[in-house]
């Protein structure tokens, strides 16, 4: 169970992200654009060992002539995660714990893992501001049973890629043969649609609009083929 600390992280999420998301392919502010961050929604996942914190954060840049909602997923490490230092995006002081690396979860096996058990029915997404509270308006859902739903056993992240508003990670079933499937994961919020071919499980949840008009779209998907 993720135990929600009610504290402070120097530096902040927002001003992490604000110096990291201008250097994505998927971010859509100009040349030279200053994000103006603002949290906007999510959920979170637990970590079995209960040594990882993972947290699938929603944030409105209102930069630009109109907002846009980016997905960024995260996870919280006391210690750097070997191989994984093209998905750093920074460390923080955190009043409780100490200092955390904090990382792009798309690069981290717990996150992936954790999101393709959620997707094949083995774990419940989490209130992303309340311990042990699960998050009812997080959906999942899936193609069908069997062949047709979601495998079980599935591990990753292989090759990591992005797209102009998502991020695909390549998963299979370690030490089996057999396809490589693609976890995507949406980056700019209501760009994604999983469509039926190929299509084996999706999760949708909601955020804000900075009016606080309730939006809601596809966070990810698992497909088999390519996208």
């Amino acid at each position: 169970m993720a135990v929600i600390h009610r504290t402070t992280m120097s530096p902040g999420k927002l001003e992490l992200l604000s110096g990291w998301l201008p250097s994505r392919p998927w971010y859509r502010g100009g040349e030279g654009a200053v994000p103006q961050l603002s949290k906007a929604g999510g959920y979170r996942l637990d970590d079995p060992e209960g040594e990882v914190g993972v947290e699938f954060m929603v944030v409105t840049d209102g930069s630009g002539d109109a907002p846009i909602a980016y997905q960024v997923p995260l996870t919280y490490r006391g210690a750097p995660l070997k191989g994984a230092e093209e998905g750093l995006i920074g460390t923080s002081e955190h009043g409780v714990l100490g200092r955390r690396w904090i990382y792009d979860g798309v690069h981290d096996p717990v996150l992936v893992e954790q999101l393709l058990a959620l997707l094949a029915g083995r774990t419940t997404a989490q209130d992303q501001n309340a311990s042990d509270a699960p998050d009812p308006t997080v959906d999942v859902r899936t193609a069908g049973q069997g062949a047709k739903g979601v495998p079980d056993g599935l591990t990753g992240p292989g090759k990591v890629r992005d797209t102009a508003g998502a991020t695909v990670v390549a998963v299979g079933r370690a030490f089996v043969e057999g396809p490589v499937l693609q976890l995507t994961v949406t980056r700019v919020l209501g760009t994604e649609a999983a469509t039926a071919e190929g299509m084996l499980g999706q999760v949708l949840a909601g955020w804000s609009a900075p009016d606080g008009t309730g939006e809601r779209g596809v966070f990810a998907f698992l497909s088999s083929a390519d996208l």
